[in-house]
């Protein structure tokens, strides 16, 4: 699974300007567009005839499997559209310029297939809200450092926003109530780990992470085994020559030169040291001080 997921990023990379150039900027003029005509149109035709309906769909309107992304500033009042719209742009550009657009279409695209499949199996409503509320939880992974004025006056880093996201996605699973609906989180995160993996870690802080690996340590210690000393015999000589040292090493994902020959690495001068990253996460990871 690692060196498949290797195998994706590099091909990302060297394709990283094929696809659609900046999708969020479309997405968001065609949420406006539509925002628009709902407003003159108070019987809604447009709106009905976007929005996620499993038995429409079976009848061949195959567009509302996608459309329904295009809903998401639809019953908003003006100020809090503009205020979206223009939020949603941000993040999808900044992510588009660190992933590069291909990779960012595909994150967008499997996005919607996930609550496709959450629609299609129960038959509810599927909201744009999750889909980009899993955008926002990829721009606080990659850049957790970034603050926001909540209220234009309270800065809050993007970590903790990313947190709360998280946690709000987990009390809305434990809300039985509302089943199935409380389920669908599940399916826009399997899109969010299936992206970033273990680098969805990034977003908490380095001494949460350190905490936890020496908790691990202190575990793994408790559970050790003592080994019995080989007796007399049991040790064979082998001429197997041993692997030579390796140039670069990433900080984040642990690949080196040697076990990605194709993979370029760069140095990060935020950092306080001499860190190494690859061109997956030269822009993806949190600056060591």
């Amino acid at each position: 699974m690692k060196s498949l997921r290797s195998r994706f990023e590099r091909f990302c990379f060297r394709n990283r300007n094929k696809g659609i150039p900046h999708l969020m900027a479309w997405v968001v003029l065609l949420n406006v567009v539509v925002y628009i005509v709902n407003i003159m149109d108070p019987s809604q035709i447009l709106y009905l005839a976007l929005r996620f309906d499993r038995a429409a769909i079976l009848r061949g309107e195959v567009w509302r499997l996608f459309s329904f992304a295009f809903l998401e500033l639809s019953g908003e009042r003006l100020i809090w559209a503009a205020i979206a719209a223009l939020f949603y742009f941000q993040l999808g550009e900044a992510v588009e310029n660190s992933w590069g657009a291909l990779r960012f279409n595909l994150y967008y695209l499997t996005g919607i297939l996930c609550l496709d499949v959450a629609g299609m199996i129960w038959g509810i409503w599927v909201s744009p809200a999750t889909l980009h509320m899993t955008l926002f939880l990829a721009y606080a992974t990659m850049f957790p450092d970034t603050q926001f004025l909540i209220f234009f006056i309270i800065p809050v880093k993007a970590r903790w926003l990313g947190i709360l996201d998280l946690a709000m996605y987990l009390v809305q699973l434990l809300t039985i109530s509302a089943f199935p609906y409380n389920l669908m989180p599940l399916f826009a995160l399997a899109n969010y780990f299936l992206y970033f993996g273990k680098d969805f870690l990034n977003i908490f802080p380095v001494s949460w992470r350190a905490n936890a690996s020496r908790l691990g340590r202190r575990s793994k210690s408790r559970r050790a085994k003592t080994i019995p000393f080989p007796t007399a015999g049991s040790y064979q000589a082998t001429t197997t020559r041993p692997e030579a040292p390796y140039t670069h090493r990433c900080t984040v994902c642990g690949r080196t030169n040697l076990t990605d020959p194709d993979l370029e690495f760069r140095y990060c001068s935020k950092c306080n040291g001499y860190y190494c990253y690859c061109m997956d996460h030269i822009n993806n990871h949190v600056h060591i001080q």
